[in-house]
């Protein structure tokens, strides 16, 4: 192997913004922020998410942010902030940082994801299942 998973979020990391959930909390009501939950859609009904969340599958990421895809998403073409997460902050550093290098901006994760949210207390919601 030529670089493993901490190596990739080593290098993740040091080139993207990463916040607490604290500060991230901060952003909740601001409507220039969009948060972004990358987690499975299992986690997300089993576990709940934060308030107003979109939820991006990770596999997805690349192609809704795109505007040239078929599947782009014009919530990443607003020029809003994007704040993302996952379970722990492993996908959600490498997902920011492919969202950064695609051209995203601004964007930052959240440290320890929705796992630490929860832990600290922060607002949730039930995730239920999507119909």
């Amino acid at each position: 192997m030529k670089k493993g998973y901490r190596e990739l979020l080593d290098e993740a990391n040091a080139e993207i913004e990463v916040v607490s959930p604290e500060e991230a909390a901060g952003l909740l009501d601001d409507e220039d922020t969009i948060f972004v939950d990358l987690r499975d859609p299992r986690e997300v009904e089993r576990d709940g998410q934060i308030p107003g969340a979109k939820h991006v599958t990770r596999g997805m990421l690349e192609f809704w942010i795109d505007p040239e895809s078929p599947y782009h998403k014009p919530f990443f073409a607003s020029g809003k902030s994007f704040v993302f997460f996952c379970a722990g902050g492993w996908r959600s550093a490498l997902a920011t940082k492919t969202a950064q290098d695609m051209g995203l901006s601004p964007v930052k994760h959240i440290l320890g994801g929705y796992t630490a949210w929860k832990a600290a207390g922060l607002p949730v919601e039930p995730g239920g299942r999507k119909k």
